[in-house]
């Protein structure tokens, strides 16, 4: 294998380990911002219960208000009803049926409304058992969550060292101003910074390379950049020919 070839070969691998590097990097910081994010929903859910319950009871005591007063009504119906027997006066008789209708009509109207206050318990009571269950889902995968990420973390920190330390001894086989060039590129560019060129078409941008660029690279003498996108290229026949 040329020396040029050698070059290019050591700058992929140094590529495939700062990828994983990145990859690792991205996981270190969004886990525990997944895991924030879960932990600020229960809390949320924690809150909806509480104001489910706190409405509940205010609905509950609404309800209780109306069975007594229903009830207070109903007494004073039947000693209306009780005295109406020993009404003589027809006046008097008249305005007694008038209170005894009125109490009836107020009676009706509060049973009317203590159907839609328990129709609304209801609705409020079923709301409270989807959140209480959304709630308790939620925790018992915060707490599996926990457990995988504190796991992949401590792997995670463990292969990032020795990425890093294979990442030493790739640099150290690369050529310095090879290797100038492969990190000025790979601070300004996202990855991949080494690409293979095929029928004279840059992989890294997809834009064709000037035919002169093209043949120059095709005698793999130099490391070359793709004239676009500035990413270091090579000619994928190189390395179909170095397999066959």
């Amino acid at each position: 294998m040329s020396l040029y070839l050698k070059q290019i070969e050591q700058l992929a691998a140094l590529q495939k380990i700062d990828d994983e590097i990145m990859q690792l990097n991205a996981f270190l910081k969004n886990a525990p911002l997944e895991l924030e994010r879960m932990q600020i929903r229960s809390s949320e859910l924690r809150d909806a219960v509480k104001e489910l319950n706190e409405k509940i009871a205010q609905i509950v005591g609404q309800r209780d208000q109306l069975d007594k007063d229903i009830e207070d009504a109903g007494l004073k119906i039947k000693k209306s009803k009780n005295k109406l027997m020993m009404v003589s006066n027809s006046k008097e008789h008249q305005a007694m049926m008038r209170e005894i209708d009125n109490l009836e009509k107020m009676n009706r109207n509060r049973e009317e409304e203590k159907v839609s206050v328990m129709e609304e318990i209801v609705g409020q009571e079923e709301s409270l058992t989807e959140v209480q269950k959304e709630l308790a889902d939620l925790q018992q995968e915060i707490s599996q969550k926990k457990k995988q990420i504190n796991q992949k973390l401590q792997s995670s920190k463990e292969r990032l060292k020795t990425l890093q330390g294979q990442r030493g001894e790739a640099e150290e086989v690369i050529p310095k101003p090879i290797l100038s060039r492969y990190q000025f590129i790979h601070s300004r560019l996202s990855q991949p910074v080494v690409v293979f060129v095929d029928q004279g078409i840059c992989k890294g941008c997809n834009i064709s390379i000037p035919p002169q660029t093209y043949n120059v690279l095709q005698k793999g003498e130099q490391i070359l950049s793709c004239p676009n996108c500035h990413r270091i290229i090579y000619w994928a026949g190189h390395f179909a020919e170095e397999e066959s």
